[in-house]
């Protein structure tokens, strides 16, 4: 097995499970009910600035939405396969704990991506009425994406740590929601932490983003958020494989 049959292993659970249809249905039908009320809204009261109203705030609505969704597509990646005992099996494949977690990875961000790519119809539809200028649609999804990988990350480490499904979720939701909270309340903190603790905020860096920029440093931090829950998470893996072993 491979790091691709571990790809096809997950997207086959991914696709044979009820869950994840529901959770798709769900999330494009509050994303589609949140474009039609935007887009209501930015016709009746504040024109057709689409960059700077419609796409923003849709864009951060979509991103709300993954908050809530992400740790639900999570939690079972390595938590099932603790409770099943089938990642003792896994070990016994000549695959690194690195190809293990980059598989399982790479098949939830592949799951993210299919749905992120399926709210394309709302500026597709839009298209056919009102010009949309694709550059700030092409910014603030990539965001969005780079964001769902930072999530990814986050639940597949906090996955690694537990074989309870519900315990990965609430964890993974609790770990990104302080990661919003960090500067959610700016009146309640003082200047000084407020430098300290924006340069952190996941919600922050995605700022420039849904207003159609690109901001080298927010992608730095991102990538790097994403690249240090994966490194987290071979380290959880490796030292609970290896307590198991001299148990």
């Amino acid at each position: 097995m491979t790091v691709l049959g571990i790809v096809r292993k997950e997207l086959l659970l991914y696709f044979t499970s009820f869950l994840f249809y529901a959770l798709t249905a769900i999330f494009l039908a509050l994303c589609g009910f949140l474009f039609y009320t935007n887009l209501d809204f930015y016709v009746r009261f504040g024109g057709m600035n689409l960059v700077r109203g419609l796409w923003q705030y849709q864009l951060f609505d979509m991103r709300e939405r993954f908050l809530v969704l992400v740790p639900l597509l999570t939690m079972r990646l390595f938590a099932e396969e603790r409770r099943l005992g089938t990642l003792e099996l896994l070990w016994t494949y000549p695959l690194r704990d690195a190809e293990i977690i980059a598989g399982k990875f790479l098949a939830c961000l592949l799951v993210v991506t299919i749905m992120l790519a399926s709210t394309l119809v709302y500026p597709a539809v839009l298209s056919r009425l009102h010009p949309v200028d694709p550059g700030p649609l092409v910014a603030g999804y990539l965001g969005l994406w780079l964001l769902a990988a930072a999530f990814v990350a986050c639940g597949l480490f906090l996955s690694a740590l537990t074989d309870s499904q519900l315990i990965a979720g609430a964890a993974t939701y609790g770990v990104l929601l302080f990661f919003w909270m960090l500067t959610w309340n700016e009146a309640a903190v003082s200047d000084g932490a407020l430098r300290v603790l924006r340069p952190f905020s996941l919600f922050d860096r995605f700022a420039v983003f849904a207003q159609g920029g690109i901001d080298t440093r927010d992608v730095s931090y991102l990538v790097l958020f994403t690249a240090t829950f994966l490194a987290a998470t071979f380290f959880a893996l490796d030292s609970r494989r290896w307590r198991g072993l001299r148990s």
